[in-house]
Parts: C-alpha cells; structure tokens; sequence
C-alpha cells in the first residue's frame, strides 16, 4: 500500500461542500490521473463518502482512498471502520498512530519542525506531512534529509502546478494538493478537476 501511494505520488485533499460534491472531485480527480483521494472529515458524512468511494473502485488497485483532518482518536476509528487506507492529519498524534498500527493502517501526521518529525519517525510513521508547506518550501525538505536522508515527506498546503516540479526535485516522496483542485468547479463543471489534475501531473514531470 505505502510503495502504491508513493507510486501515485500526488494526494488530492478533498474538502467537499457536501458528500456528492465530495465524490464528483474525487472521480473527476482520479480520471485525470491523480490516484491518491484522502477525504477530510471537513467534508460532510465524510466516512460515507470513503466506503462509496472505496466500493466504486474496488476493482482499480491503483487508486487509494483514505481520511483526511483526522483530528482525534474517535474520527481515526470512524475512519477505519468506514474503509480508509490511510490516515492524515495536520498534527502529530501518538495516540493516533497507536490505533493505526494496531489496526494495521497507516498514519501521515502533520509536522512544522525537525523535533516533530523526529518524534513521528520515531513512534513509525512511515510518511510525514509536511504542514504548511507554503510557509516551509522545498529548501526544508533538502535542509532535513542532509542528516535524517530516510525520511519520507509530503508537503501539503502550498504545492501547486507551478511548483510541484520544485517540491518533486527537492525530494519530496509525494504531494498533496487541495483548493487548486476543484477552484473552477463553480464557473467550469467538475470537467475543470479532471484537467487541473491532468495538468498537475504532466507537471511532475516537467
């Protein structure tokens, strides 16, 4: 699952105004290539977008679904319970990875500092979420990885068509996105997610 994940490399963070809104970005996100869908539970009956997600795609190994703003003990059980494959949050919760490895998930916290990663690293998490990572950069990325060069890292928050290459060549082991994905879904349609996506990824490799 984790070597999947990385494979896919961009996560779309989905904030849905509504549990069918929430679907919508997520099938247009992953026709545009963009295999990773972490659902936050700001979105509205977030677990009931998960297990419909999940059903859907069912047959698709390559796409992964999993919960996003995974902010307490209780929402990381629901989250479980409903399906997801891993879990995300814009905070360090040792209490969170616990339930996680025990359940056999796998747990991204969010971290801002080399002392929060360390800890994350340490309690086996095996991704770290880079948070915020507009306010971070890439340069945190090479600055960290000259002395902890095994750590995983994801920025989130930040990262954009623009500068994703950068964020890609500075090591980072995947990315999240988020607004930019569904930004013209009220002028443009959910047409407009499948080419942002399309176009994000085409970045990657530029």
């Amino acid at each position: 699952m984790l070597e999947q994940l990385k494979k896919n490399y961009a996560f779309a963070v989905i904030r849905g105004k509504s549990a069918e809104d929430a679907l919508e970005i997520s099938r247009h996100a992953i026709a545009g290539g963009i295999k990773n869908i972490e659902i936050t539970f700001s979105t509205p009956d977030a677990t009931a977008v998960i297990a419909k997600l999940i059903e859907e795609f069912s047959s698709d190994n390559s796409v992964v679904i999993g919960a996003g703003t995974v902010m307490t003990t209780d929402l990381a059980r629901e989250a479980i319970v409903a399906g997801a494959q891993f879990l995300v949050s814009p905070h360090f919760s040792a209490d969170i990875q616990a339930i996680a490895k025990a359940e056999g998930n796998l747990y991204f916290p969010g971290c801002a500092t080399v002392t929060e990663v360390v800890r994350a690293m340490e309690a086996g998490c095996p991704i770290i979420k880079l948070f915020p990572g507009g306010s971070l950069g890439p340069g945190f990325i090479k600055d960290i990885h000259g002395p902890i060069p095994e750590v995983n890292v994801m920025p989130s928050g930040g990262v954009s068509i623009d500068n994703v290459a950068s964020w890609k060549a500075a090591g980072a082991c995947a990315v999240g996105v988020g607004s930019a994905l569904s930004a013209k879904v009220a002028t443009d349609g959910y047409e407009s997610v499948t080419e942002f996506a399309r176009a994000f990824m085409a970045a990657l490799e530029g």
